[in-house]
């Protein structure tokens, strides 16, 4: 299969990141959103980072007009056809599924409908889309432009051709693929829910505060503490992922998501991209 147009849905902090890495890489990248501020938000985003990389010497000034040139930006659905279409919009099953059938009306059906879910079921979403086999988890790590792993995430139908062609695409955009099962959390993000859930428990029985926690586990040699890792990613996506992990598992007790992370989302208070979190940013 030729992979030579890719589509991101979704120009959020994660789609635009995304959307850079594929621009990146030389392909014809489509960026779409239904709010078409969004989109222009993000344009002005990913315009901002490639001169923030030339500043720092990490890009080569004639090589941002390049790979600008590569992107279609759009708030009309229709022009979304292409070879590979990652969706990063709302963690909502019955939003995901929505768009991929929209998506799968106007494709090929050898399109790949690829997910980057946190924690939804893969296998849950192939099922409602024509042709589950070529419905596949391809999960990256915010800052997608930064972060290297990527997790490659096998539905129950998924085939082992839309594996292959996922895995090949990962390492054309210079990211570290591993192939897992899909399963609750995948891998990473079961492995770190106790890293947040338990920073957050040591809240709320008033052991130490958040900056503390933070302090400490970085100068033990974690890049960023618990506190500041929740505001990057939004405390409503890892809240968000935190009950779908508990609630999937069977609600452990050790898993269960803080009010103190359920009251932030509800104030709003959802880190950088609302300028307030466990910090102030603005």
């Amino acid at each position: 299969m030729m992979m030579n147009a890719i589509c991101i849905c979704g120009a959020g902090t994660m789609g635009n990141g995304i959307a850079q890495v594929s621009a990146s890489a030389g392909f014809k990248t489509i960026l779409y959103d239904v709010n078409e501020e969004m989109i222009q938000k993000a344009k002005g985003k990913i315009e901002k980072d490639l001169q923030a990389l030339i500043d720092k010497q990490k890009l080569a000034p004639d090589k941002k007009e390049t790979i600008l040139q590569q992107f279609v930006f759009t708030s009309d659905i229709k022009d979304c056809i292409a070879d590979i279409i990652i969706e990063a919009v709302i963690e909502n099953l019955e939003v995901k599924t929505s768009l991929f059938n929209q998506l799968a009306a106007l494709n090929s059906d050898k399109t790949i409908l690829a997910t980057n879910t946190s924690s939804l079921s893969v296998s849950a979403i192939a099922k409602e889309i024509p042709k589950p086999e070529r419905v596949a988890g391809l999960h990256f790590f915010n800052p997608a432009p930064v972060m290297k792993l990527v997790e490659v995430v096998r539905g129950e139908q998924t085939s082992e051709e839309t594996i292959l062609q996922l895995v090949k695409l990962t390492k054309t955009f210079g990211k570290t693929p591993v192939v897992c099962k899909d399963s609750p959390g995948f891998i990473v993000n079961r492995v770190a829910r106790p890293y947040y859930i338990e920073s957050l428990r040591l809240i709320e029985e008033g052991i130490a505060d958040f900056e503390t926690i933070d302090r400490l586990l970085e100068s033990k040699g974690f890049k960023m503490g618990p506190f500041k890792l929740m505001d990057l990613i939004g405390n409503d996506i890892n809240y968000a992922v935190s009950c779908s992990v508990y609630e999937q598992l069977n609600k452990p007790e050790r898993l269960k998501p803080s009010s103190i992370q359920k009251e932030k989302v509800e104030k709003g208070e959802l880190g950088k991209k609302t300028g307030k979190g466990y910090y102030d940013y603005k």
